[in-house]
């Protein structure tokens, strides 16, 4: 019996400290907080990256919508967008179809650093500089040579962009966007 309650202590100590182990040991995916990209900005972003009608723009870590939104609304791309949070996918989708482009985009929940970006004519980002090195390997090797990436306030390492737009937004607040294009070459 004395057996029996120290193996239920056991069990409800182990109980008590694996969950919160696991959760501190748990690597997240999650490559940048959400923050909402200004519409002046996206459209900046979008106007930088130079879309058009024949473009097929990928959002990682798309939070609402609103770049791929703005992509089919205002230049009549085509869009994808990925994020990690189902409840922000959920209301990029209610926002596209209000905004009556849900036939020219699409929203998907996963992950950014397993997303086939291979359709991509262009990719915008708004995630941290870790995060963008992160993703250069995939954004290079899947990118077919001429698709533009555009990331907002956050460079990829040691890959000089080919432009730098910084500028104040209306509400006054400095912006730098950043431009790359796809050469063909994998960069790790």
């Amino acid at each position: 019996m004395a057996g029996m309650r120290t193996l239920c202590a056991l069990v409800a100590v182990l109980v008590a400290i694996l969950p919160p182990l696991a959760t501190a040991q748990t690597p997240r995916n999650d490559l940048a907080p959400f923050v909402a990209t200004p519409e002046d900005v996206v459209e900046r972003m979008l106007g930088l990256a130079k879309v058009g009608p024949d473009d097929v723009v990928y959002d990682l870590g798309c939070g609402d919508g609103r770049i791929v939104i703005a992509a089919a609304r205002k230049f009549g791309a085509r869009g994808v967008g990925i994020d990690i949070d189902a409840n922000l996918v959920n209301k990029a989708e209610a926002r596209a179809k209000a905004e009556g482009v849900s036939d020219r985009v699409r929203f998907e929940v996963g992950d950014a650093m397993a997303a086939n970006v291979s359709r991509a004519t262009v990719v915008t980002l708004y995630l941290l500089s870790a995060s963008n090195v992160r993703l250069r390997p995939l954004l290079t090797k899947q990118l077919r040579k001429g698709a533009r990436i555009v990331s907002h306030s956050f460079a990829m390492g040691d890959w000089e962009p080919e432009a730098v737009d910084t500028f104040r937004d209306q509400a006054g607040t400095s912006r730098t966007l950043y431009l790359w294009t796809a050469d063909g070459r994998v960069r790790p």
